[in-house]
Formats: C-alpha cells, sequence, structure tokens
C-alpha cells in the first residue's frame, strides 16, 4: 500500500490556467482519508505554495512541503524545518559572472525575496507567480556568506539552450542543475534535489522508499520519480522524464494526477 505521494505543481497538478481541478481536489481528499500523506514538491518557495495547500487542505502539522525543489524540507503548518541545503553568496557571484559571458539574465532567492540585477519579464513572472516581491539589486552588495536559496538563469528558451550549452563542466561538479521550465535553469546545492528532499522527509516520518509515489512532469522531477516506488510522468511530460518513469499519466489538462491516485490507491 502506498503511503505517500509526492507531486509537483507547475504541469503536473496545476492546469495551464494554474488551477487545480476539482476532480483531482476529490482523489486526494480521498487519498487523505485513507491515511495517505501528499506532499506538494515544487521549485517554487513555499509563499507560492500555501495557497494551495490551503485549497487542499495540506496545512496541519501532520503535512509536510518540499519547495525549493527540495531545498528546504518542512512543516506546512509549523514551517519547522525538517532539512535545509541551500547556497551562499558565493555562489551567486560565481554563477552571475558566467550569466554575463554566456549572456542570458539571472535572478536569485535570498531571505528578502527573488532578487536580481536586471529586470526582465522572467523574474516578473517569478514574483507573479509566487506572489512574492522582485527586488533590483546589484549582487556586489550580497555578503559572500549570505544565505542564498537557489540560483536561476532565465531568459527566452532558444537564448537559455544556447546559453546552456556553453555552461563550463564545472557547474555541473559544483551544483545540482535542472531545467524547470523553457525559460528556467536552476542551480542549487549539490545535496539538494526533489529525489534527495522526499528520502530525507520519509525517512523522518519512517516510510520506505517502495511505499510512495512521485508524480512530475519536467526536468526538476526526474531524481524523485526515479527514487520511488512508483515514478510517474506526465502525459505532458519532457521525454527523458516518460523515459524514467514507471508509468505514464494523463496530461495535466486531462487530470493526470487524480488517474494516478484513482488507478493506485483507491482501486486498491
Amino acid at each position: 500500500m502506498y503511503k505517500l505521494i509526492a507531486v509537483d505543481m507547475d504541469g503536473t497538478l496545476l492546469k495551464e490556467d494554474k488551477t487545480i481541478s476539482d476532480r483531482t481536489k476529490q482523489a486526494i481528499c480521498k487519498a487523505k482519508q485513507k491515511g495517505v500523506k501528499v506532499v506538494l514538491a515544487s521549485g517554487r518557495p513555499i509563499e507560492g505554495l500555501e495557497r494551495y495547500l490551503e485549497e487542499l487542505g495540506l496545512l496541519t502539522e501532520q503535512d509536510y512541503v518540499l519547495s525549493f525543489n527540495g531545498s528546504v524540507v518542512q512543516n506546512a503548518k509549523t514551517k519547522e524545518v525538517i532539512r535545509k541545503n541551500i547556497l551562499t553568496g558565493k555562489d551567486l557571484a560565481y554563477l552571475y559572472d558566467i550569466s554575463k559571458q554566456i549572456q542570458v539574465n539571472i535572478h536569485a532567492f535570498s531571505n528578502k525575496g527573488c532578487i536580481t540585477p536586471k529586470m526582465s519579464k522572467y523574474s516578473e513572472l517569478e514574483g507573479t507567480i509566487n506572489d512574492i516581491p522582485v527586488l533590483e539589486m546589484k549582487y556586489e552588495e550580497v555578503l559572500e556568506d549570505e544565505d542564498i536559496i537557489k540560483i536561476m538563469m532565465v531568459d527566452e528558451p532558444d537564448l537559455l539552450e544556447e546559453a546552456i550549452k556553453k555552461l563550463p563542466q564545472e557547474v555541473y561538479e559544483k551544483y545540482t542543475v535542472v531545467r524547470s521550465a523553457p525559460y528556467f535553469l536552476e542551480f542549487l546545492n549539490k545535496d539538494s534535489s526533489k529525489g534527495v528532499g522526499v528520502s530525507a522527509l520519509i525517512d523522518y516520518l519512517g516510510i520506505k522508499k517502495e511505499h510512495v509515489i512521485c508524480i512530475g512532469d519536467a526536468g526538476n522531477d526526474l531524481d524523485m520519480i526515479q527514487f520511488a516506488g512508483l515514478g510517474v510522468a506526465m502525459g505532458n511530460a519532457f521525454e527523458e522524464v516518460k523515459a524514467a518513469a514507471d508509468y505514464v499519466t494523463k496530461n495535466n489538462q486531462e487530470d493526470g494526477v487524480a488517474h494516478v491516485i484513482q488507478k493506485f490507491v483507491l482501486a486498491g
């Protein structure tokens, strides 16, 4: 019997209009009634998840959330941190230099919110999606030891595609690098990912990985799908995610998450 379902947000739980269908809400509610934990696992900060946690009834002391692609694992209600692996201002300076060399925009998440040296439509989008402030500031003012949760190179998909080809191999040795959307390339602490976050959470809860379902669509979901007892790719997932999955469900417009819950959790 499955005991925990970790679900990505954008492109997975959410439809294209960023809403959750009634069918999916009902399926999650029924899974909870069977004692199954449903955990949101997203690249978003927790501020960008709270309205969905509330909508789904996942804001009790028995609920948990993975934010910033697993960099932070915490209790949804108390905000107690179960696990945190983040970056520093020194990492930001290093990746900022590279972003200038390969000519793409950049922003990062600090304790001040989302910070960027130059406002772009994708930094504005980040603020809108997550309902957080986006501050334009000089990165030279960021202290080397300042907490930076994650760093993102953000630009038009074709520009980002070309920039990725120019990234030094050293970058992949220093960081977990994931493409969460065609216009978002994310850099995390090397010891952070959604898969690592799910692993830390189930260790904390005493759940075996064979009792875990992970559902996602993009590159930042790949390792949690590979980690899970049942790794599920959405019908709209990247091809490499589908190839790694144990099961491919319907797309996010067709209630793919509800379909998985019904087939693997409720039908049994």
